[in-house]
């Protein structure tokens, strides 16, 4: 069964499918595909032209998918960004699957991906048309629409505050899993004779293994690591 990270992002500037829609098209997806969903992260009230990478808990998807090479998944390619230079750049390091379109080619999503762009300065416009009237409203005194403005401003604190509160507990998951299969990795190092630490980043990197940042493993990295895990060159 091939394993996947299931990502869902919802602003507040938009009128999309739900976090628990997004997630519930991918699920039919993978009963549909055999895919195994292993994680789900969220970013709620967090803008599309936001570089993913720059995003709590779309940063910590991508590093799970890439740790465990495994795709990451999204209902449509417009919940993982609106734009598309970023999606450009995310394309060529990450497997990326559209729940709606799961044999979509690289093609046809970088398609998808400029008309999401497109459809941002859309809701941008929308946006600053229905605030500007808002706030004359409220200017005015127009009790209604005080009331929607602080409301506003109330759900945007709330939903930051609820963002930062998941991605501190995704973070945590996360670097459980990848210390468990870091210490995998370690372990079947040593058992292939590697003695020293320039021995086994070699042995590391010679297998594709990453640092958390993608980089090579060097030898005080290694030690690093192993003291973290509590391994040694010693037989247990």
């Amino acid at each position: 069964m091939r394993q996947v990270v299931a990502y869902a992002r919802m602003s507040t500037d938009e009128q999309s499918l739900s976090v628990g829609g997004q997630f519930a098209a991918i699920e039919a997806a993978a009963l549909a595909h055999g895919w195994e969903i292993v994680a789900r992260f969220v970013d709620e009230g967090v803008s599309g032209s936001i570089d993913p990478l720059e995003r709590p808990q779309c940063r910590l998807a991508l590093a799970m998918a890439k740790g465990l090479a495994c795709p990451l998944v999204v209902h449509h390619i417009d919940r993982l960004g609106r734009d598309h230079a970023h999606f450009v750049a995310l394309q060529k390091k990450y497997q990326i699957i559209e729940a709606s379109d799961a044999h979509g080619n690289k093609l046809i999503r970088s398609i998808k991906s400029l008309l999401a762009e497109e459809e941002l300065s859309k809701i941008r416009q929308r946006t600053r048309d229905g605030l500007k009237e808002l706030k004359a409203k409220a200017a005015a005194g127009d009790a209604e629409a005080l009331a929607k403005v602080a409301a506003r401003d109330a759900g945007r604190k709330k939903a930051w505050a609820v963002g930062n509160s998941a991605a501190v507990a995704a973070k945590r998951v996360n670097a459980s899993l990848r210390a468990d299969k870091m210490a995998h990795h370690i372990k079947a190092c040593l058992y292939d004779g590697c003695t020293s630490y320039s021995a086994i980043a070699v042995c590391l990197n010679s297998k594709g293994v990453t640092t958390e940042r993608g980089s090579a493993f060097k030898p005080m990295t290694v030690s690093r690591m192993m003291e973290k895990l509590g391994l040694t060159f010693e037989p247990s």
